[in-house]
């Protein structure tokens, strides 16, 4: 095999390699175009002895012909091991604290019934957001007292199926609901296990759409004062009041989420202390006793070479110092931890691979500044895949960046500014904004698409009629479809206009 970042079977001369103009200021050329960042892929994936990317020793080449493309691709053992070293990590950094920590895995990310049995068997729970995923997790047999409930507009019927399997916690998101859980479970005679969602005022530096803790949002309870029609209260401490009289809510804790894709650690930092200050003052003005505090997700991923996420046991140690200190000024016995990574254990696990289509070059404006003088054009690639925003919808939607790599094959050819776009009749289809890839790729090569795990399968859509693809998992060298694949037989189906035939 050729191992990953020392392809040594090319050798290339960056310093002949020019960077273009029209890149971003962050995008380097690459030393060797072959080469694979670690980062950004499952351990397991390596190019094999011919170059030819393989994941657990199964070619990409294997994987076409016997699945098509577009196609997700998971490593079964990267996502175990994501998985136990969250759990491993906390539960080692929080055990003289509380005693340990449950890690809520962030089902939105990526579930299925399979995802779901290696959560469980590899000692995390789940985090649901709907009934469907609820269902999911009934399939999959997860006990349901380790099971959550997110979301902020429950319906009914969701609240009620979360009583039925007896959920260990619904994640209450307004006064409102608040309000009808407790009547919901009254009228069946139950108690509804409650944490409440605050927004502690923490503004994650990541996309608008994607930070979760500023007031200005759909989700939480405000923590800020005057923000009900009680004088002088929090929506946060209204809600605390309001649960505390529910004869049929039993108020576990408080819950948080600043947001996703976050690499500094200052926000998570600031998050719990100021959730605990909040735990501490409800504790003692209302003689009850809040046993567990949930501090979210979010960590980030590395989806191009400068993307640095940390590890598990460096975001565990700077939690658990914040926790133990925190406490320990306020005087309060620390609460139950509980976190919920997501993307950080799936999305690296995970590679889409495509197959090339068309190709053009068209030539582009340089910026005033990188030309030098006026009337300067520089050449752009457009590379064109079998897929496109209808399996990876985040490009369009947070202006999110990726990677990509010639898949089937190792390269000489120099690097060339490259756009990888999809087959969509929709100008915003891109795939990969920027990216060298070598000049020789053609139509028929496959790329390689890494860190597409959380939210891409998740978000996937129909687009212009496309089936949207299915999900293999490898491990011990074999492949299994773990989602099938639409067919076009299945998207006509559910088409009523015509009798089917």
């Amino acid at each position: 095999m050729i191992p990953v970042n020392d392809s040594k079977s090319v050798q290339q001369n960056p310093d002949n390699a020019t960077a273009s103009p029209l890149a971003p200021e962050w995008l380097a050329v690459p030393a060797d175009v072959n080469a694979l960042h670690a980062p950004m892929w499952a351990e397991d994936v390596h190019r094999t002895g011919d170059g030819e990317l393989a994941i657990d020793g199964v070619p990409v080449s294997e994987l076409k012909a016997q699945f098509g493309s577009p196609l997700f691709v998971m490593s079964e053992g990267d996502f175990r091991a994501r998985a136990r070293s969250f759990k491993d990590a906390f539960d080692r950094a929080f055990e003289d604290i509380c005693g340990g920590v449950d890690v809520y895995y962030a089902g939105k990310s990526f579930l299925c019934t399979a995802v779901a049995s290696w959560v469980a068997e590899e000692g995390l729970r789940l985090d649901t957001c709907s009934g469907g995923e609820l269902a999911v997790a009934a399939r999959a047999g997860i006990d349901g007292g380790n099971l959550g409930l997110h979301g902020n507009n429950k319906s009914d019927a969701e609240i009620n199926r979360a009583l039925d399997m007896k959920l260990g916690r619904i994640v209450v998101d307004s006064l409102d609901e608040l309000e009808r859980v407790a009547k919901i479970a009254s009228g069946r005679g139950e108690t509804a296990k409650v944490m409440l969602r605050l927004t502690p005022g923490v503004h994650a530096h990541t996309h608008e759409f994607i930070a979760t803790a500023h007031e200005d949002q759909k989700f939480g309870l405000s923590m800020a004062g005057d923000t009900t029609e009680s004088a002088g209260l929090s929506a946060a401490e209204e809600a605390v009041a309001a649960a505390t009289s529910y004869s049929n809510v039993e108020l576990l804790g408080l819950h948080c989420h600043i947001g996703s894709q976050i690499f500094e650690p200052d926000g998570f930092a600031l998050a719990a202390e100021k959730l605990l200050g909040f735990l501490a003052a409800m504790q003692a003005k209302y003689s009850i006793v809040l046993p567990e505090l949930d501090l979210g997700g979010g960590y980030g991923i590395a989806y191009t070479p400068v993307d640095t996420p940390r590890p598990p046991a460096e975001i565990a140690q700077a939690m658990a110092a914040v926790v133990r200190s925190k406490c320990a000024e306020l005087g309060i016995t620390p609460p139950r931890i509980s976190i919920e990574p997501g993307r950080a254990i799936v999305g690296p696990s995970t590679f889409t691979l495509y197959e090339v289509g068309t190709l053009k070059t068209v030539r582009v404006d340089a910026p005033a500044e990188a030309a030098g003088k006026e009337n300067v054009t520089f050449p752009r690639r457009y590379v064109s895949v079998d897929g496109g925003m209808s399996d990876n919808a985040r490009p369009v939607l947070y202006d999110a960046d990726y990677s990509a790599i010639l898949a089937s094959r190792i390269s000489d050819a120099a690097p060339q500014l490259s756009r990888v776009v999809g087959k969509h009749c929709e100008s915003g289809d891109i795939v990969v904004r920027d990216v060298y890839l070598p000049e020789d790729v053609a139509a028929g090569d496959l790329l390689a698409v890494p860190g597409t795990g959380a939210y891409c399968w998740a978000l996937s859509s129909n687009y212009n009629y496309l089936a949207r693809p299915g999900v293999v998992a490898v491990r011990n060298g074999s492949a299994r479809l773990i989602v099938r694949g639409e067919t076009e037989e299945d998207l006509l189906n559910r088409d009523m206009g015509v009798a089917n035939v």
